[in-house]
């Protein structure tokens, strides 16, 4: 089983982070169990979308943003979708890396229990990302992941154990879908930090490091269902540890988990701590490593992971998650307009995947079928709507 788990793992990891484990216990505090049903929701969407980046990526043997770039013949959409991708990915994972560090950063202070800025951790955080990425190659960083998700996929799922929840009511939340009064904008958010576009970019970056023929193609689907899946499973299981645990009022999962201390012990602070630590670690090398990708295709430079252009990207953005980090300095115009750039990039990026899938220049026999065309037709609406809603978000915050 495990030789036949490839890029996906990385896809997991990257949007299973402090960001996604803090909208999923916010999810579960404010409203039990009742958004479940959107969680699977973003789950079955990623999946659909993540394959059919890999698909592109196996049989073009090249990157999204290549494919788009020789696919697209009016000059000026092209300039203004690659413009767009640079942007959305280049300054959203440069803005967002600090979150990334930062809660790995919060998973120690409540494993060794120091409170507060303490400048060593978001350093010793991103060393750590520095080695993986400067020394690893492709086989090194599927191999770091499966063990650090699978980790951190066995303590969140202990900790949703350990609050004993009422499987009737979890049930009730996946199958009988609910709108709770003011849970639109934690839809939004549940669905917005598990369908990323930087890891459609980094998928098909990534597939065709490990397969090459049409003939792999189911391996492909494999590795996306079951990958995504257990990111999923990982989602659900910090909602539900939320939504069953005796907790109020929270701001994140370590605070989450020191609410469950009095009832549970230092176990379950324990294990969310190193949760949280591993989910902020692997996003914190998997968004570095997508825009160093994603920079290399726009600019047409060489996509070696060894090579000093690709390098100096990721160091970049690691660079500058450790530093704002570190000097607590929050970028706030900046993540605002990435937040606006990836609303507008996910539904452009819904409606290029369809439209290349169908492609046979691109996919040659392996174009989607008619449900595949169905669900990727809803799935682009969808996204379109998440898009606006993200937009007006920000702008309502201005």
């Amino acid at each position: 089983m495990f030789r036949k788990i490839g890029p996906g793992i990385l896809v997991a990891a990257a949007f299973v982070g402090p960001g996604t484990i803090t909208v999923c216990t916010l999810a579960g505090v404010q409203f039990g169990f009742a958004l479940l049903w959107a969680l699977l929701l973003s789950i079955l969407t990623t999946m659909v979308l993540q394959e059919m980046a890999g698909r592109i990526g196996v049989l073009s043997q090249s990157g999204l943003v290549d494919v788009i770039k020789g696919m697209l013949r009016t000059k000026w959409i092209k300039n203004a979708i690659i413009s767009i991708v640079l942007a959305a990915i280049l300054l959203g994972n440069a803005a967002y890396e600090a979150g990334n560090i930062g809660g790995a950063s919060l998973g120690l202070e409540s494993i060794f229990g120091v409170q507060g800025q303490f400048p060593w951790y978001p350093l010793l955080i991103g060393f750590f990302a520095f080695i993986i990425l400067w020394f690893g190659n492709y086989g090194t960083l599927e191999k770091v992941f499966v063990g650090l998700v699978s980790l951190m996929g066995f303590c969140f799922i202990v900790c949703a154990c350990i609050t004993r929840p009422s499987i009737l009511e979890i049930a009730k939340g996946i199958f009988v879908p609910t709108l709770p009064q003011e849970s639109v904008l934690t839809i939004v958010a549940l669905v917005g930090t598990t369908v990323v576009p930087y890891n459609l970019f980094l998928h098909a970056s990534l597939v065709k490091e490990k397969w090459h023929a049409p003939s792999d193609l189911s391996l492909v689907r494999w590795d996306t269902i079951f990958a995504v899946g257990l990111g999923g499973l990982v989602s659900a299981a910090i909602l539900i540890t939320a939504a069953a645990s005796p907790v109020q009022s929270v701001s994140n999962a370590v605070d989450m988990a020191k609410g469950m201390e009095p009832l549970f012990g230092k176990t379950a602070l324990y294990f969310m701590g190193i949760g949280l630590l591993l989910a902020g670690i692997t996003s914190a090398i998997t968004a570095p490593l997508a825009a160093a990708y994603v920079a290399s295709s726009c600019f047409g430079w060489e996509r070696d992971m060894k090579s000093f252009k690709f390098r100096m990207v990721w160091i970049s953005i690691l660079a500058l998650g450790v530093v704002s980090l570190s000097f607590n300095v929050t970028p706030l115009q900046i993540i605002q307009f990435a937040q606006i750039a990836n609303g507008i990039l996910l539904p452009v990026m819904a409606l290029l995947l369809l439209w290349l899938v169908n492609s046979k220049s691109v996919v040659g026999k392996h174009t989607n079928t008619p449900v595949q065309n169905w669900f990727g037709a809803l799935i682009v609406g969808f996204t379109v709507f998440l898009g606006v809603k993200s937009i007006l978000k920000v702008f309502a915050l201005l």
